[in-house]
């Protein structure tokens, strides 16, 4: 981890059973890893991932009046600014290429629901938002603030990791996991490089280099498109979602009644089909094997005149 360094070789140092222990657990992880990785190869396409959505409108707000400063500098960025709908903290990204892949995947992302509740303990998962950074001058994000937040984060992204990895699923990046809040990116617009734009300039975003956005109370994790038609609000296409911390067990909100209803229809409407196709052919093969009967019952007739003659 990127914020903490642990030492666990004092905790394992009593007896030699847990050592053994450890050391089988780490060597099939690793194993496990090494076979993910070798699945994974060029093919690897991440086309979803798990969002946390950003919702605050104060943190909205000040990232709109960031890129409205940079854009008064520079209009050419326009088409390099992420809308605000679509404001989100990336957990986990992935590879479903089928129907079966998606279930999966949001079977998967309903047994995450306890082992995320296990890591938060009852308590609130805040996240503050303060300062700029760029990753290579060419995506542009706001920043996590240090703070006990970043360690239970981190467990729900690595458990986001294992659960969906266990399922078969291709999940994870090479690089380690680093929390932020994208606002441009430079690869939305390519013609910008011909114009000269190669990279997001320091001096566009100086005023807001600490800036305090606002906090994010953590409340909900979607399974995402990046493909597939963003919704009427700018926010990507949403296969379903789980509902953490302090609105766990209340009532749903109107925008899960409507990704849950869509999600009963689409399944039931895909049911009925595969269920239609069967019979369609089911029935052409009992037409098949009559044809064939009645084929052979007049060869047989046929043979047996003959015979009399």
């Amino acid at each position: 981890m990127p914020f903490a360094t642990i030492d666990i070789k004092d905790d394992y140092e009593i007896t030699d059973v847990p050592q053994i222990k450890l050391k089988r657990n780490i060597e099939n992880e690793q194993i496990k890893n090494d076979q993910i990785k070798k699945k994974k190869g060029k093919d690897y396409q991440p086309n979803y991932f798990l969002s946390i959505p950003i919702t605050n409108k104060e943190i909205i707000g000040g990232i709109k009046i960031l890129q409205n400063a940079i854009l008064q500098q520079d209009k050419r960025l326009a088409k390099a600014m992420v809308s605000a709908g679509s404001f989100h903290i990336t957990l986990l990204v992935m590879q479903l290429l089928n129907e079966d892949e998606i279930n999966i995947g949001i079977d998967a992302l309903l047994e995450l629901k306890p082992f995320i509740e296990e890591i938060l303990q009852g308590k609130h998962l805040t996240l503050p938002f303060q300062g700029i950074d760029t990753f290579g001058n060419q995506v542009g994000f706001v920043k996590l603030a240090e703070g006990d937040h970043i360690i239970p984060l981190l467990e729900i992204a690595e458990t986001a990791k294992k659960t969906f990895q266990e399922k078969g699923i291709l999940a994870g990046e090479s690089r380690s996991f680093k929390p932020h809040l994208t606002f441009m990116k430079l690869s939305k617009a390519p013609w910008l490089r011909k114009n000269g734009v190669k990279k997001i300039d320091p001096e566009l975003y100086e005023k807001f280099i600490s800036h305090k956005f606002g906090e994010e109370l953590c409340s909900r994790i979607d399974l995402c498109s990046m493909l597939k038609k963003k919704q009427s609000d700018g926010y990507y296409h949403c296969e379903s979602s789980i509902v953490i911390g302090e609105k766990d067990g209340g009532e749903p909100d109107d925008a899960e009644l409507v990704r849950l209803s869509k999600r009963l229809v689409e399944n039931a409407v895909l049911k009925a089909v595969q269920q239609y196709l069967e019979e369609t052919q089911n029935k052409k093969q009992l037409g098949e094997g009559s044809s064939v009967k009645i084929e052979e019952a007049e060869r047989n007739g046929n043979d047996s005149d003959n015979n009399r003659k």
